[in-house]
């Protein structure tokens, strides 16, 4: 990467300051350019879902990975919880999503508080032996009293697809049938799964993260106090693929001490550590057994870090000088906060981050941990918490006695309770890795690198106002 004619900057930079600047480029299309990442974790995309407790569950991790990405389960979920979300992910189908199932006899009351746990939105009613006997859909529950029964409000006898069919096979049924969802079926006539219309397409864009055996990844964090060495032993065991050793501070003889505990429990896991922001954080933590460093310290959007201790730094210029660090060790980073818009992945990879972790921007979503609420106009919400905010540290501290957990949570660095609307446009964890990833395959075709790494060496990058950056803006209604 290198800056618009010459001009270094004098002073340290937000996403905001900067834009990339278009170069020749020969690629002709967006859809030359692979995204697989450098990092060597197996990911086909640079996005991963960063472990946030409201963020980062089960639904997430096998929604984000079968699109190529990443989701870090946080660590303040029991190991036993861990294994079983992981064991769920590495048993979803790669390719269609996971049903939401129900008996005839459950009720529409049931149906309602399950529904907006999938972006299919839709409950398919099985008998005993799993093969499918109706659909349910929210609207199929209006004006009928909650406890009535789904067989008497069901779409019966649904139309099924084929497992053996290949994603445009069942693109076309569904447009042909003029159906938006259909059940999967085995050859036994049992129910494999669910497929829309959106998710046919997305199967024939996207390029699962899998692991050796074929099965989705999933990461899963630990912190660096108590006994780390047996907690990391508990997520090898439970099948977990990367390991993210978290704190907000980072570069401190307590994570070193974490990494060291790590590696003395695996060797081949491909292990991420942080977070810090400077050259110095990333040498440190290289040297005690990182393979890849996490960057960002106040940029989140439930982060009050900065505004408490006055402590960070600008993520573009922190992922800048990180990046450089860890390339010079033949390591990488992830750029750990402030991704507002689809530009903002753009700058980070271009800045020479391998990927890049997403918290708040994912928690709107059906797939996100947090439950589905609606508010008193309808609207549904969920709602989203910091990492260090008291809510999370009543969280992490539910062992301790009552006075130590009253002492922690005189300290919180963290928003506490944020509502985080569902945008009907783009509801699902899907449609915004749809948008991120649409903008970063055509940052790149400016950049004419097909490649993150060709983007990286190609990207040319300018310094601006906030004006400059209001005037990229789109206005959504006449002026």
């Amino acid at each position: 990467m290198r800056f618009l004619n010459g001009r270094e900057p004098i002073y340290d930079l937000t996403y905001s300051d900067v834009f990339l600047a278009p170069t020749y480029a020969d690629l002709g299309s967006r859809m030359n350019v692979d995204l697989t990442t450098p990092d060597g974790v197996g990911t086909t995309i640079p996005i991963v879902v960063a472990n946030m407790t409201a963020v980062a569950g089960r639904r997430m991790a096998e929604t984000v990975a079968r699109r190529g990405g990443l989701t870090v389960l946080p660590q303040d979920v029991e190991a036993g919880a861990v294994a079983d979300m992981t064991q769920a992910v590495k048993a979803a189908n790669t390719v269609i999503d996971t049903p939401i199932t129900l008996e005839a006899s459950d009720t529409v009351n049931a149906a309602m508080d399950l529904i907006h746990k999938r972006s299919h939105r839709a409950a398919v009613i099985v008998d005993d032996s799993r093969r499918p006997l109706g659909i349910y859909v929210e609207n199929d529950g209006a004006r009928v009293d909650r406890f009535t029964q789904l067989s008497a409000v069901m779409t019966p006898d649904p139309m099924v697809i084929s497992a053996d069919l290949g994603p445009e096979q069942m693109f076309d049924y569904l447009v042909s049938h003029r159906l938006h969802l259909a059940p999967v079926v085995d050859g036994e006539g049992r129910l494999a799964g669910v497929v829309t219309r959106k998710g046919a397409l997305r199967a024939t864009v996207y390029e699962p993260a899998v692991d050796s055996g074929g099965a989705l990844l999933v990461a899963a964090a630990v912190g660096i106090s108590g006994d780390v060495e047996s907690k990391t032993r508990e997520l090898v065991e439970a099948g977990v693929d990367v390991i993210v050793v978290d704190t907000a501070h980072g570069h401190q003889a307590k994570m070193l001490d974490g990494l060291a505990a790590v590696r003395r429990v695996t060797s081949d896991h491909p292990v991420v550590a942080g977070n810090v922001v400077t050259a110095e954080g990333v040498k440190d933590l290289v040297n005690a057994g990182a393979d890849i460093v996490k960057v960002g310290v106040g940029p989140g959007a439930m982060c009050t870090t900065r505004m408490m201790t006055g402590v960070g730094r600008p993520q573009f210029s922190a992922v800048l000088e990180c990046a450089a660090a860890a390339r010079a060790s033949g390591r990488h980073v992830w750029a750990d906060g402030g991704v507002r818009h689809p530009r903002d992945v753009a700058l980070a990879l271009a800045a020479g981050a391998a990927s890049v972790m997403v918290g708040s921007w994912f928690a709107g979503t059906y797939e996100s941990a947090a439950d589905t609420l609606r508010d008193a106009d309808g609207r549904l919400y969920k709602e989203n918490y910091g990492m260090a905010s008291k809510r999370a540290v009543q969280n992490r501290t539910t062992g301790e006695s009552a006075f130590a957990r009253a002492r922690k949570e005189m300290f919180e660095e963290g928003i506490s309770e944020s509502r985080m609307y569902l945008d009907p446009h783009a509801a699902s964890v899907e449609d915004i890795i749809d948008r991120i990833v649409a903008g970063v395959r055509s940052a790149c075709t400016y950049a004419g690198a097909s490649t993150i790494d060709q983007f990286h060496d190609n990207a040319v990058v300018g310094l601006q106002s906030t004006t400059g950056y209001a005037e990229g803006m789109p206005i959504p209604q006449s002026w």
